[in-house]
């Protein structure tokens, strides 16, 4: 009897070991997915800067970005390869959305042209802190004490990258603040649409509403690139967004969420390498300083979150 359950205890941890082995390296994989998928929007952003100083309209280029991206998402999600799609028991919900996506994006590629690019994801680093402290009179799930400590810490990181009133900021800075409180309004609405609507519905919806209030306007705002290096970077920018939420996808298939998103911050290093290389760009020790406490809040709620989750009592 004591040698078959030695055996069968062996049995079950040989089995075991490959499984831990695997799931080690699925991991691993998720989190190389989501450096490349970061690494694509640093990319993304870099395009953007690049035809917004060559003249080319910041709105031009955000509706490149989604014309691509309705395009992508339109391939795999149809009302014919997925029947009901078009169906949202929140419609109106899902239009906001939409519009608040788009709104998101063109206020990053505005600001890009006047700032850095390390200044302009330094300051967009605090959407997670906004999202956290909405989500307590929106969605009931309020942080406590210690959450919200750590929340006002990380808005003082933003104040030390902007410095308001001493003129050390471009004042097109106040474009990447209203882009992060649009982000987390944004967020907040996807969370609230997960309880009623699929997520392929809600990915189909995703850039249409954006798209549909950009192609009135398109013949008033649209000029032709002026040369081959612009179509190619609209081209870029295009691509860069499509890859990067492909890999995005992909990591979130391999790893948790907990795991991948500390290495949302991997971003910022993109961001000043192409800073540098593309246009001789170094972030101030402001930027620097404020940065790290931004990114030092967010991942201290997303350590905070994760002991929550872990402690949390079984259903």
């Amino acid at each position: 009897m004591g040698t078959r359950l030695a055996t069968s205890l062996t049995d079950d941890s040989a089995r075991a070991a490959p499984e831990a082995d695997l799931a080690g390296r699925r991991r691993l994989v998720g989190i190389a997915l989501m450096c490349g998928a970061v690494a694509f929007f640093a990319g993304l952003d870099a395009c953007a800067k690049t035809l917004a100083r060559g003249g080319v309209d910041p709105l031009v280029t955000t509706f490149m970005r989604y014309a691509a991206s309705v395009a992508m998402i339109s391939l795999f999600i149809n009302p014919v390869r997925t029947p009901g799609v078009v169906k949202s028991r929140r419609l109106p919900l899902q239009i906001i959305r939409s519009l608040l996506l788009f709104a998101s994006t063109a206020l990053n590629f505005l600001a890009l042209r006047y700032l850095q690019m390390a200044e302009t994801i330094s300051i967009q680093f605090a959407a997670p802190l906004t999202v956290a402290l909405l989500a307590g009179p929106l969605l009931g799930e309020w942080s406590s004490r210690a959450r919200l400590m750590a929340i006002g810490v990380g808005f003082l990181g933003v104040l030390v990258i902007v410095r308001p009133g001493v003129g050390g900021m471009h004042p097109a800075a106040l474009l990447c603040v209203a882009n992060v409180l649009v982000y987390a309004f944004y967020a907040i609405i996807t969370r609230k649409l997960a309880a009623y609507d699929s997520t392929a519905t809600t990915m189909f919806y995703t850039g249409l509403a954006g798209l549909g209030l950009m192609a009135p306007l398109l013949p008033w705002i649209w000029t032709n690139p002026a040369n081959l290096t612009h179509w190619a970077l609209l081209i870029g920018v295009a691509l860069f967004g499509t890859l990067g939420h492909w890999l995005l996808v992909l990591a979130h298939a391999r790893a948790p969420a907990n795991v991948l998103s500390p290495f949302i911050y991997t971003q910022l290093l993109w961001s000043v390498t192409f800073g540098f290389l593309l246009f001789g760009d170094l972030p101030s020790r402001w930027t620097v300083a404020g940065a790290m406490i931004v990114v030092g809040s967010g991942l201290y709620l997303l350590a905070q979150e994760t002991i929550r989750r872990e402690t949390r009592p079984a259903a």
